[in-house]
């Protein structure tokens, strides 16, 4: 994530929690934490928890093969990637453990069991069309009437990246009339729930 994208999250995040108090803000792909260090300092910042949900297995697009692919972030002992302890390690430097809570478990099972509506969600996992699609379904009907949907990989032209983000998230998200886009930075598009 860009810097100048990190920086527009954190504000939607903190424009989030003032629209809607007392909801927590929730995180779908944290990877090794980079979003989630904003996020997290904008939830520490107003007394708030952010859950940060990933499998920490990789996307697709991380898996051995793949452009994406970084072999320092494998588990030699299973042979799988695992991302958990640069997650944690990232979120213990930039002191927010008591404001950032790890959600491990894929994107579905969460979201089906998940009760509580959000002041802010962002939606960072799997870029294919199923796993993009499956984390619109699951999470954006937790969001809270004046809560914010911030959305990461959204390129309407395809020659800039993958379709998936924009395709299965963004577009229902304005077509379903349930949400306005407020913002956009580079790839990070910002909708407010109506």
């Amino acid at each position: 994530m860009p810097a100048d994208e990190g920086d527009a999250l954190w504000d939607a995040a903190v424009s989030a929690m003032a629209a809607v108090p007392d909801a927590p803000l929730l995180e779908v792909g944290s990877y090794c934490g980079r979003s989630t260090v904003w996020l997290g300092d904008a939830a520490e910042r107003a007394d708030r928890v952010l859950f940060a949900v990933d499998h920490h297995r990789g996307s697709e697009e991380n898996q051995s093969g793949w452009e994406h692919h970084d072999r320092d972030v494998v588990d030699e002992r299973i042979d799988k990637m695992d991302t958990l302890p640069y997650f944690r390690a990232a979120i213990h430097d930039a002191g927010l453990e008591d404001s950032v809570i790890a959600v491990v478990g894929r994107s579905p099972l969460v979201a089906a069991a998940w009760t509580s509506p959000l002041a802010f969600l962002f939606i960072d996992g799997g870029h294919g069309r199923e796993p993009a699609r499956q984390d619109y379904v699951g999470w954006t009907p937790h969001v809270a009437p004046g809560g914010t949907l911030a959305i990461h990989d959204v390129f309407p032209d395809p020659a800039d990246g993958g379709r998936p983000p924009y395709e299965e998230i963004y577009l229902p998200a304005i077509q379903s009339g349930r949400f306005e886009e407020t913002s956009a930075t580079g790839s990070l598009r910002i909708l407010r729930r109506t």
